[in-house]
Formats: C-alpha cells, sequence, structure tokens
C-alpha cells in the first residue's frame, strides 16, 4: 500500500532529509586517504544525535540475529552496499558510498554518495558520472502524470547506454514513517508501466552500478553486498517528494 504524505508530514521529512544531507557534507570534506570507515561512522553517528536524531540503519532490522551494527554503511571499490564500517583505512583511489539513515520525529531519510578518496582512475570517475547520472535521469521523471515504470527506464537507460551494468537483487524504495515502504522503485523497467504517480508520494531512487556484471554476493558478515567479479561498483540516492510541479529533493541542502 502507498502511503501519501500530507504537507506536514513532507515538512517533517524535509527535516529529517536536511540532516541526512548535512551528514554527507561533511563526508565530503572528511573522506581522505588515511582515514577509517569506523571514524566516519563515528563522526556522522555524533552528528545525527546532536541534531535531535536516531541513526535509524544501526540495529535495523529489529530482532533481527544480524541486526546491522553501525549509523551509517560505507561501501569500498566492490562493495555495492551495506558495507559495515571498522577499521578499514581508505587508500588514494578508492571510491567509498556512503549511505545515511536518520528518524527524525517518526519520520525518515534516506540517502547515499559515492565519494572519490583522493585522486581516483578514469575508469572510477566514469562510473561515478554514470551513475549519478542516471539518479538524476530517474528524478526527471518524477512528476504526476507519469508512472513508476518511467523511473525505472530511465534509470536503466542511461547506465546501459554507458556500458554499465544494474543490479536487480537490490531496489529503491518508497520512505515514510518505515524506513522501507511501498512502493519498491526498481532501477530497471518500461515506460508507460506500474502506478500512477501522485502528489504526496514520497520514494528513494537509488540507482546501484556495476562493471562487467549485475550478479552481486553477500560476505560472511550477512550484510556486505558486493560484485561477483570483483570490479567497481557505485550508488546514489536520494529522497523526494512528488508534488504538482517539479520533485521536491528531501535530502539535498
Amino acid at each position: 500500500m502507498v502511503i501519501l504524505k500530507r504537507k506536514e508530514e513532507i515538512r517533517i521529512m524535509r527535516e529529517a532529509g536536511r540532516i541526512v544531507a548535512e551528514v554527507l557534507d561533511m563526508m565530503r570534506e572528511k573522506i581522505r586517504p588515511g582515514i577509517t570507515t569506523g571514524e566516519l561512522n563515528t563522526l556522522a553517528e555524533t552528528w545525527i544525535r546532536k541534531r535531535g536524531a536516531i541513526p535509524s540503519f544501526l540495529g535495523y532490522p529489529p530482532g533481527s540475529r544480524h541486526p546491522f551494527p553501525a549509523a551509517i554503511c560505507a561501501s569500498v571499490n566492490e562493495e555495492l552496499v551495506h558495507g559495515i564500517p571498522g577499521s578499514r583505512v581508505l587508500e588514494e583511489g578508492d571510491i567509498i558510498t556512503v549511505d545515511v539513515g536518520t528518524l527524525y520525529q517518526g519520520y525518515n531519510g534516506d540517502s547515499a554518495w559515492t565519494y572519490p578518496v583522493g585522486k581516483i582512475s578514469e575508469e572510477a570517475q566514469k562510473l561515478l558520472e554514470a551513475t549519478e547520472g542516471a539518479l538524476w535521469a530517474g528524478i526527471s521523471q518524477c512528476k504526476v502524470g507519469n508512472r513508476l515504470g518511467d523511473i525505472s527506464a530511465s534509470i536503466q537507460e542511461h547506465a546501459e547506454s554507458r556500458g554499465y551494468y544494474l543490479t536487480r537483487e537490490y531496489t529503491g524504495h518508497g520512505i515514510g514513517r518505515h524506513m522501507h515502504e511501498d512502493p519498491q522503485v526498481l532501477n530497471y523497467g518500461q515506460h508507460g508501466r506500474g502506478i500512477p504517480l501522485r502528489r504526496g508520494m514520497t520514494l528513494c531512487l537509488e540507482p546501484m552500478v556495476l562493471i562487467g556484471t549485475e550478479h552481486t554476493r553477500v560476505l560472511a558478515d550477512h550484510w556486505t553486498v558486493v560484485s561477483a567479479n570483483g570490479k567497481l561498483t557505485a550508488h546514489f540516492e536520494l529522497a523526494i517528494a512528488i508534488t504538482e510541479g517539479e520533485p521536491e529533493l528531501l535530502t539535498r541542502l
């Protein structure tokens, strides 16, 4: 069931999203060779709590045998999503995706961005550009009168036209009182298909792009998802609200 949000709910979600965006802005400044992913996690959690929010990834999902043990996901190079921060030291040439979730006054914010660590290769730079471009291609379709498939197809067309692959196993999603709500927002699809987009829908678009394969595997920590071929991956995500006009970006400053 897709839950349409009232103006007041979107206002609160905008505040939850602002905190996420502040953390990601901080990550842009702090990510450099020599810092550990655990240090990034500490910085993020400290800021989230200082702003009166809760890091929604920590302990997620409740009651699980293997709840997520950190405030952010920190996924490096071949790690696509759900990387667990810890003692890993970032090195020149790495790329790292930081995924941040907050719970603020009962509503969630969620966003991810892939950053270069120092000077990166041309291959890595092109991957980042293509993945971010796929995100904006999807966002351009987030208008009343379009359908969910228009978002998915635009993401797919942008990435695949540049020679990349999109995972079929992980998707974008609705967001609100719960971090994951209906509908699923696939990174592949057909124009004109799926449910109509309506004012008050709040969605997370998150293209997850790989080199040479769409296949992934999960490591023994039960969380970290890596490319099956060990090649680089990238992941960009923004939360948006459907309005009568252009989509509102809930997780951007």
